[in-house]
């Protein structure tokens, strides 16, 4: 039987389109199409991600007339809304010290999760010719999603701070590492709910129904309208603590800590056992990015012909 010929020791290899003794192609040196490494790949190729997060903040404000300053605008909207309702009508007001900064350290949390979330589940759609026509790794869509709704936050956090330090707010240490970790966990459990439901919205639209479901509760199921005192009240002890494990429940009563706890008088504490409530709930948002990556992978597959 005739044999290959043997490679020349320092010598390139052939073109990929040389023909070994047996027919086959020569593959050596190149990995197969469309099987990447993931997450891993979003940051071995970093220019790509920043093309798309400048491509994302761009184009969000395009043609529009006030430009970025619905950035403060619907966010400041909603804040009046609730503060009206919750704080007024309601009297939450009377219940919480210092309640307008309460309330707006909570609602850019909550922001910040449903504007990642809803853009990390249309990402791959909304980039439906990218994904037909090149190969690309495909987590770079959810996440550049999340990056620019992070960006997208920090006028939100201005506001905030303009907020607190009307009201002496005088920040250590402590604080910022708190707001710091609040929103690594937002950013984290966005970015795995965001690759799943991703996914599963090119082969499934029902996703995005069920993604607005999750961003009504999101609101409602942290304690960014109202105490956590009220919640220890009403549930029994072993529901109580599901609900403080909840990643948004810990990264809303780190902004608290961080923003709001300093200026007031006391009157409502900080929950009991913030600090390990919160890094467990960082290992459960690392979890469910895990999670998301190996569904993600499963039905990426299926992508261009879902298209």
């Amino acid at each position: 039987m005739a044999r290959a010929p043997a490679r020349v020791p320092g010598k390139p290899a052939k073109e990929s389109n040389s023909l070994s003794a047996t027919g086959d192609i020569d593959l050596t040196g190149y990995t197969t199409p469309g099987r990447g490494r993931g997450l891993l790949d979003v940051f071995r190729r970093s220019y790509l991600l920043r093309l798309l997060v400048r491509k994302g903040v761009s184009t969000r404000y395009r043609n529009s007339a006030f430009g970025w300053g619905w950035s403060y605008v619907k966010p400041l909207s909603q804040y009046m809304i609730y503060f009206f309702v919750m704080g007024i009508v309601l009297g939450r007001s009377r219940g919480i010290d210092n309640f307008a900064v309460y309330l707006l350290a909570g609602i850019i949390v909550i922001n910040l999760f449903n504007e990642a979330f809803t853009n990390a589940t249309t990402s791959v759609v909304d980039n439906k010719a990218l994904v037909k026509k090149i190969y690309l790794p495909r987590e770079l869509f959810p996440v550049a999603a999340v990056i620019v709704a992070f960006i997208h936050f920090l006028p939100q956090v201005v506001v905030l701070l303009i907020a607190t330090i009307l009201t002496g707010w005088q920040p250590g240490i402590l604080e910022i590492a708190a707001v710091l970790l609040g929103a690594l966990i937002v950013i984290t459990f966005s970015t795995g709910l965001g690759l799943i439901f991703g996914a599963v919205n090119v082969s499934y639209r029902d996703a995005q129904n069920l993604v607005e479901i999750i961003r009504i509760f999101a609101t409602w199921a942290s304690p960014v309208l109202y105490g956590y005192d009220s919640i220890a009240a009403v549930l029994p002890g072993w529901l109580y603590e599901i609900y403080m494990l909840n990643p948004l429940t810990s990264a809303v009563e780190l902004f608290h800590y961080g923003f709001w706890f300093s200026s007031t008088g006391g009157a409502l504490p900080t929950p009991p056992d913030l600090l390990r409530n919160s890094l467990l709930a960082l290992l459960l948002a690392v979890i469910v990015t895990v999670i998301g990556q190996m569904v993600f992978r499963k039905f990426e597959r299926r992508f261009a012909q879902d298209l």
